[in-house]
C-alpha cells in the first residue's frame, strides 16, 4: 500500500509538472521575427522584386525605427498579400507580429552588432 501511495504521488507531481510546462512549450512554437519576415515580407520584398529587396541590412537601426514608426502603416495600407488570401497586410500582420518583425529588422540592421539577411 505504501508503494502505491508513492507511485500516485509521483504521478501527480509529473502531471502537475507537465501542465505547468505546456504554456512554455506553446510559446516556443510561436514564429520568430525572422520567420515572420520570411513568411510575410519576403513575399513582396525578395530578390529581384519590383517592390525592392529589403533585408535587415538594407537600413541602419534608426532608419528601421523611423520606418516602423512613421512609414509602414501608410506605405502598406492598400497592399494585399497574395500568399495570405489577398488580405491587407496591415490587417493580416497583428501588432504582436509587427513588434517581432520590427525587433528582428532593428537587431540585425546594417549598423547592429549582428547584421544579417533573412536568408
Amino acid at each position: 500500500m505504501r508503494h502505491s501511495g508513492r507511485i500516485a504521488a509521483l504521478l501527480t507531481v509529473g502531471i502537475v509538472g507537465l501542465v505547468l510546462a505546456l504554456p512554455g512549450l506553446a510559446k516556443d512554437k510561436a514564429p520568430t521575427g525572422r520567420e515572420l519576415v520570411r513568411q510575410y515580407c519576403k513575399t513582396c520584398h525578395g530578390p529581384e522584386s519590383k517592390n525592392g529587396e529589403y533585408t535587415p541590412m538594407t537600413y541602419i537601426q534608426d532608419q528601421w525605427e523611423e520606418f516602423f514608426s512613421d512609414t509602414y502603416k501608410d506605405s502598406h495600407k492598400n497592399v494585399v498579400d497574395p500568399k495570405h488570401n489577398n488580405q491587407k497586410v496591415v490587417d493580416e500582420i497583428t501588432p504582436k507580429m509587427l513588434k517581432k518583425i520590427k525587433k528582428f529588422m532593428i537587431d540585425h540592421a546594417a549598423d547592429s552588432e549582428h547584421p544579417m539577411t533573412c536568408g
